[in-house]
């Protein structure tokens, strides 16, 4: 087996370069995957633009579909060469945050200091890959606690259809999940990027009646529709306050998703909510945010507001994939690009600056 391999990794801010990196050596708890697809995340993006900071020389990416190359002595009930999947956020689920019922937030952040990653709790610290750890935009990706964080692709499943669970699936689901969607209910979802179109699906599975979709871009709306969306506001050609307060008859919806992270869109879907509605927020915001006086009800309203980092574990991964399994979703038309993991600076470039109806992008060693 070779020792070195390619890696996509931060330099500094606005630039990634492909590198030559080691392998990584695999610990008695690990697993070594090596990656057939991958891809860049809005949040990736973040990331370049050093919105959001990282090490100098981290692989970036946190989206892995692969195959077991090498598995450590004490990860049991999986067998090198099979295709696996692993989720974006990989907790060790032995910690006091997983335990808690917050695997997401766990203690990872400690690991570098040499202590026990199963103690303390920080936001987004479940996060590892291209966060903590190196990511997936490499040949190679090395997955800790393997146990609980790898899960086998059933077979059938290409690597595109798949492609979605580790994050934008997991997040999107997550965002109308804790919604609190019942059957009947009238959902918004502001911005139909890769996570909002999820969170249109996941609100129809759960059993809204009514979905509406928001967004600046006809393309993406269409893409809505097929996703489950019912109606479709284009923020560019009217007042979408105006007209979701007019749809739902003057009494707001039942819930609003924001999954875009700007003060606009936040602001939006809390001014369409229904008194007691739930506003379940996606979104990665860089800068503060304000709250509305009358939106808010003055803090009388008894609104909900709800924020997540995506899921991870095998459970989650499994579930998701059976979902695709069943053919209640179709995720794989999203992955509308392919780019050689050589020409990942080029696949950014198109990526970020959201050209050529570009949704999400294949990235393949």
């Amino acid at each position: 087996m070779a020792t070195m391999m390619k890696a996509a990794v931060f330099v500094e801010k606005n630039r990634i370069e492909v590198v030559d990196k080691p392998i990584p050596d695999v610990g008695p708890n690990d697993a070594l995957i090596r990656i057939t697809t991958t891809t860049i995340c809005g949040t990736d993006v973040h990331i370049l633009k050093g919105e959001y900071p990282v090490a100098k020389g981290l692989t970036i990416g946190h989206e892995p579909v692969g195959v077991i190359e090498k598995l450590g002595s004490a990860v049991m009930g999986y067998t090198e060469g099979q295709r696996v999947i692993a989720g974006a956020i990989c907790p060790n689920f032995n910690s006091y945050a997983a335990q808690d019922g917050a695997p997401s937030q766990d203690g990872s952040y400690l690991i570098p200091q040499g202590l026990c990653g199963c103690h303390g709790f920080k936001a987004t610290a479940g996060w590892r890959f291209g966060n903590l750890i190196d990511g997936t935009q490499a040949e190679y990706v090395l997955v800790p606690d393997a146990q609980a964080n790898l899960a086998p692709i059933p077979d059938g499943l290409t690597d595109e259809q798949v492609l979605m669970c580790p994050d934008i699936m997991s997040t999107g689901f997550k965002g109308a999940e804790n919604a609190g969607i019942r059957i009947g209910d009238t959902v918004v979802v502001f911005a139909q990027g890769p996570i909002g179109l999820c969170a249109t699906a996941g609100a129809r599975l759960l059993g809204a009646s009514t979905i509406i979709a928001v967004d600046g871009n006809d393309h993406r709306l269409d893409i809505a529709k097929k996703m489950g969306a019912d109606l479709t506001l284009n923020f560019n050609h009217c007042d979408v306050v105006d007209e979701i307060m007019k749809i739902t008859g003057g009494r707001g919806v039942d819930a609003s998703i924001e999954a875009l992270g700007t003060q606009s869109t936040f602001e939006s879907a809390l001014r369409v909510l229904k008194p007691g509605g739930t506003l379940s927020s996606l979104g990665v915001y860089s800068s503060d945010l304000t709250i509305p006086l009358s939106a808010f009800a003055a803090g009388l309203g008894d609104h909900r507001i709800v924020t997540a980092l995506c899921p991870g574990g095998k459970e989650r991964m499994r579930r998701l994939m059976n979902v695709v399994a069943s053919g209640r979703i179709d995720l794989g038309v999203m992955v509308t690009h392919q780019f050689k993991l050589d020409d990942i600076v080029a696949a950014y470039e198109l990526f970020s600056h959201q050209r050529d109806g570009v949704l999400k992008v294949a990235i393949k060693p």
